[in-house]
């Protein structure tokens, strides 16, 4: 069984938000399916990314051959929005940061099924990671101003671009209009008004989402849900009878080489066949090393 391919004619002008999806059975994992899409004369593959909730370079590794900048007119794109999901518990809200996504399990209703809602996000940059570990969410803010720590305000000083002790809300407030404040002193999950950098390193440690994103997920997440932040490049997991293998590049920091990421995605491998005896392909484990697309890609043989 292969996955889904969604091929529609164009491309329309409308933004897909909280890609919701039903959660499959515990012995399933993954989630949602590729789609081909046609760029409009106007796009840049940002446009395209943004439209349908995907990452900046999340877009930009799965179309290595599609200018960043001028796609053309009906240049097809691949949309990356089939997913493995991050190891159990499916729970609460998961922050993969070398995927650069947001899961969230909304706490399941009587009568009906489980859901996972997914977002792109921007993570901290190298040199002010966002820091791993379990926490959780204690307090939701609308329309917050911004206090930037001394070292911000001190970093962007020796650039000559102070700022203020207190940023209010409004357009320039970087915070956006919501913030979800994490147990984890100083950090936080919230808006930007920068949009066109979710899906990069681009913040001091804080995870920044979309604006349409965060206000979709900011009535629904109430406060005390527990997060978890991990580092989980390689995801290896069951669709069907087959075993799929999705790889995303190594944080920078980690200095990964490439026997260590083998060793890496040979573990996830090696979970995954803890639960289901299946042969690997070692030709397609090696080519999505190479590739490091975050593409699910089948590695079991028949």
């Amino acid at each position: 069984m292969r996955f889904p391919v969604l091929c529609l004619a164009c491309l329309v002008p409308l933004w897909v938000t909280a890609a919701t999806f039903d959660l499959p059975p515990p012995e399933f994992d993954l989630v949602g399916a590729i789609e081909r899409v046609q760029a409009l004369p106007e796009d840049t593959l940002l446009d395209v990314a943004r439209r349908y909730d995907i990452g900046q370079e999340e877009i930009v590794r799965a179309n290595p051959g599609v200018d960043r900048w001028l796609p053309g007119d009906g240049v097809n794109i691949i949309i990356p929005s089939r997913r493995i999901l991050p190891p159990p518990p499916r729970e609460g809200l998961v922050l993969n940061l070398p995927e650069m996504r947001l899961y969230f399990f909304p706490e399941q209703q009587p009568g009906q099924s489980g859901r996972v809602q997914t977002y792109p996000v921007s993570i901290g940059r190298m040199d002010w990671a966002t820091p791993l570990g379990h926490t959780t969410l204690v307090a939701k803010e609308r329309d917050p101003a911004w206090r930037p720590p001394e070292s911000i305000r001190r970093e962007h000083a020796e650039d000559g671009d102070p700022l203020p002790e207190v940023v209010p809300p409004g357009p320039l407030n970087p915070l956006g209009r919501y913030a979800l404040r994490l147990g984890i002193p100083g950090y936080l999950i919230h808006g930007t008004n920068k949009a066109f950098g979710v899906g990069m390193r681009v913040s001091h440690g804080c995870i920044r989402m979309l604006p349409e994103d965060i206000e979709s997920l900011f009535p629904d997440i109430p406060v005390g849900t527990p997060v978890r932040i991990i580092n989980q490049p390689a995801k290896a997991g069951w669709y069907g009878g087959e075993l799929y293998l999705e790889i995303h590049p190594p944080l920078e920091e980690d200095q990964v080489s490439r026997d260590a990421l083998v060793e890496i995605v040979m573990t996830a491998i090696d979970e995954a066949l803890f639960k289901r005896a299946a042969r690997v392909s070692e030709r397609e484990i090696e080519q999505a090393i190479s590739r490091q697309d975050g593409i699910p890609v089948v590695v079991s043989k028949e």
